[in-house]
């Protein structure tokens, strides 16, 4: 159920996130380089945040010391 829930406040931040950047890339001003730039960082910094969430995850269930405390 917690999965979930996370999986539900982060599609909402998605949504919401694609709709206040939509009028920059619908932007006829702003140069197509500059948003096909912008775009390319945003994506690049989705792919490393989701792989350091994989990261934590996988490490977290292979974790030996589950009961000790910190």
């Amino acid at each position: 159920m917690q999965r979930a829930a996370y999986l539900l406040i982060g599609a909402g931040a998605l949504v919401l996130i694609g709709w206040s950047v939509k009028g920059f890339f619908l932007s006829d001003q702003i140069p197509i380089l500059v948003r096909v730039a912008v775009g390319a960082v945003a994506i690049g910094a989705l792919i490393l945040v989701g792989l350091v969430v994989k990261d934590r995850l996988s490490e977290s269930r292979d974790d030996d010391f589950k009961e000790v405390q910190r």
